[in-house]
C-alpha cells in the first residue's frame, strides 16, 4: 500500500463516492422531519481500531477520552453523528443496545456480558424552526435505532441523517461523503455532517475546496469546472458566515474517516490530527468558539500500512494528507447535494450557474 501511496496522478474517488466504498463499513441515517433533525451511524462489520481528536471550541462528545492511545480501549463496534445538541448523545445508547442485543462488544464480568464501544458526537441544530417540544421524549434514542436498522452501503447524502437540519455559513448544510482509491484500492473515505459557523464557499459560489474536486462517473463530484480558484478581496469568507447572532456551542461539523490500513491508536490519532486540516481548507473560519469540531478515525486493517517498518511514518504522513483532502471534499459534496429548506437556502438554488 505505501507504494501506491506515493502515486498521486492515480487518485479517484472510489465507485460510490462515498465511505461505504471501503470495504466493511456501513452508514445507516434516519430523520425526524417534524423536529428537523437526524442520526447518522458508521458501522463497521467488525470493531476498528480507532481514535479521534476534538479542536473544536464548544464540543459535545462520548468516549472521545477513551479512544486515547494511552487508554485501555482500542476498537470501537460503530460511530454515531447525531443532531440535537445534548440531546442528540442518547442516539448512541440506542446503537449501543443494538449492538450489545447481536453480542457485539468486548466481554465483561460473569457471566460475560457484550459492552460494545460507540463514541458519538453531536451538532447544534436546536434553533432551526423545527418542532423541539419533545418533553422528556426527545426522538434520538430511536433515530438511533432507526438509524443502526437502515445500514447499508449506499445512503443519501445532503438533506439526510446526522445533516438534516444543519446550515453551513448562510447556506442549507447536510451529510456529505467522499472517497479515495489509488489504482484499484480504496483507501480512505470520509462521512461529515456539516453544520459550521464558516462559510464553504466564497460570494460567487465558487468552494474554497474546488480545485480539489475530483471526476466522478465524468463530471466534478460538487460542480463547477475543475480547478476553478475562489474570488479573492471583497468576498471575505467571514460575510457568508453565521457569525451575527451566535452562541458558542451553536454549530459544529462532526465527521468519521475510515482507512484500510492497519493503524495503531497512536497513529489513527495522527491522521484525525491530519484530517482536521480538511476543515481548514474547506471551512472558513473554522474550530472557532462556537463549534464542536471532532473527527473520528477508524482502521479497518485491511491493508498493510507499508511493508517495513521504517517506512511507516512516511506511509501515514501520505496517508493523513489523503484523507485531509478526502474529509474536504465531503464537505463540499454535504452543501452541494443538500436541498432548500425554510431556514437556509440551498446552494444549487443559491448559485444555479454553478451546476
Amino acid at each position: 500500500m505505501s507504494d501506491k501511496l506515493l502515486d498521486f496522478a492515480k487518485l479517484t474517488p472510489g465507485p460510490a463516492n462515498l465511505i461505504s466504498d471501503l470495504d466493511g463499513i456501513l452508514v445507516g441515517n434516519a430523520e425526524d422531519a417534524a423536529a428537523i433533525t437526524g442520526v447518522s451511524v458508521v458501522v463497521p462489520e467488525a470493531p476498528c481500531v480507532a481514535s479521534c481528536a476534538v479542536p473544536g471550541g464548544g464540543p459535545g462528545t462520548r468516549e472521545t477520552d477513551a479512544l486515547q492511545p494511552a487508554n485501555l480501549v482500542d476498537r470501537v463496534d460503530a460511530v454515531c453523528l447525531s443532531g440535537g445538541s445534548v440531546y442528540g448523545l442518547d442516539a448512541a445508547s440506542a446503537v449501543t443496545a443494538e449492538l450489545g442485543a447481536e453480542g457485539r462488544g468486548f466481554a465483561m464480568g460473569a457471566p460475560p456480558v457484550a459492552s460494545p464501544i460507540v463514541p458519538a458526537a453531536i451538532l447544534f441544530d436546536i434553533g432551526n424552526g423545527g418542532a423541539k417540544d419533545w418533553g422528556d421524549t426527545p426522538p434520538y434514542h430511536l433515530l438511533g435505532k432507526q438509524a443502526f436498522d437502515s445500514r447499508a452501503a449506499k445512503f443519501a447524502l445532503g438533506n439526510s441523517g446526522a445533516g438534516f437540519g444543519a446550515q453551513a455559513g448562510q447556506l442549507k448544510g447536510g451529510l456529505g461523503s467522499a472517497s479515495t482509491m489509488l489504482d484499484a484500492d480504496v483507501c480512505v473515505g470520509a462521512l461529515l455532517a456539516v453544520n459550521p459557523v464558516g462559510a464553504v464557499c466564497d460570494a460567487h459560489g465558487t468552494f474554497w475546496v474546488q480545485h480539489l474536486a475530483l471526476s466522478h462517473n465524468g463530471v466534478s463530484e460538487f460542480g463547477h469546472a475543475n480547478g476553478q480558484a475562489p474570488q479573492a478581496g471583497a468576498n471575505h469568507p467571514l460575510a457568508a458566515s453565521k457569525l451575527s447572532g451566535l452562541t458558542a456551542g451553536a454549530n459544529t461539523t462532526i465527521g468519521v474517516v475510515a482507512v484500510a490500513a492497519d493503524l495503531t491508536p497512536a497513529e489513527c490519532q495522527r491522521v484525525a490530527i491530519m484530517a482536521q486540516d480538511g476543515l481548514a481548507r474547506a471551512i472558513r473560519p473554522v474550530h472557532s468558539p462556537f463549534d464542536g469540531d471532532t473527527i473520528f478515525v477508524l482502521a479497518t486493517g485491511s491493508k498493510p500500512l507499508a511493508r517495513a517498518a521504517e517506512m511507516r511514518p512516511l506511509a501515514l504522513t501520505v496517508l493523513g494528507a489523503l484523507a485531509a483532502d478526502c474529509v474536504a471534499r465531503a464537505i463540499a459534496r454535504a452543501v452541494w447535494f443538500a436541498d432548500d429548506t425554510d431556514f437556509a437556502p440551498a446552494y444549487r438554488s443559491r448559485f444555479p450557474k454553478a451546476e
